[in-house]
């Protein structure tokens, strides 16, 4: 096996793909969708189930719109 350089467009004619910086790995889409889970839960059992799901729905996409507002900052 060889190692290439990743820059090297790999056959003729090809173009090699531009770097490319990604977001960090995070946990809050995971929360919104327990939080979905929750309020639908919540709906047909209880009311604190569903303000609990409520809750956690809130509170993951205030924090992932927040790490999407830092990482967009960050990159001006």
């Amino acid at each position: 096996m060889t190692t290439d350089d990743p820059l090297k467009p790999p056959r003729p004619g090809w173009q090699a793909l531009p770097r490319e910086n990604l977001p960090q790995p995070t946990y809050f889409p995971s929360g919104l969708a327990m939080g979905t889970t929750f309020m639908f839960w919540g709906v047909v059992t209880s009311l604190v189930i569903f303000l609990v799901g409520l809750a956690l729905f809130l509170a993951s996409l205030a924090g992932w719109l927040h790490e999407i507002h830092l990482e967009r900052k960050s990159r001006k």
